[in-house]
């Protein structure tokens, strides 16, 4: 049974960065074709630096640092700008939208904040590269 217990925060690393990220990049992924392939960008631009920056941010959050989520490289840092995407769609985006428009990124932000607290975990690239 002790076994099991010393094993089992590095499972739930796992399947964290495995769920969370790899959830993430079915919202990024479309971005990333709508900026390759529109003529023209409609984006939200919460932070008032133009819809394009801003969806470029939102892009690099959503696809490269959930997919370094996945591979467990670089955890920690990749789930600082995923933490803090959310907390723009949380407080910035969807505030006067009631719980029904911030249920999704206040899962996934509690998601992405358990990453940065748990670690990647010792199934990831991070534990190798020690």
């Amino acid at each position: 049974m002790a076994k099991i217990n010393r094993v089992f925060p590095h499972i739930t690393a796992l399947l964290f960065r495995l769920f969370f990220g790899g959830l993430m990049l079915t919202h990024g992924i479309p971005k990333l074709q709508n900026l390759l392939t529109a003529q023209e960008v409609s984006f939200p631009d919460p932070l008032g630096v133009g819809a394009v920056p801003s969806l470029i941010l939102t892009i690099f959050s959503e696809v490269v640092c959930a997919g370094l989520l996945v591979l467990g490289l670089a955890t920690r840092l990749a789930s600082i700008p995923l933490i803090i995407t959310m907390l723009v769609i949380v407080f910035i985006v969807h505030l006067n939208d009631g719980l029904s428009g911030q249920e999704l990124p206040l899962l996934y932000l509690i998601g992405y904040l358990g990453i940065l607290l748990l670690g990647p975990g010792k199934y990831s690239i991070d534990y190798l590269r020690k």
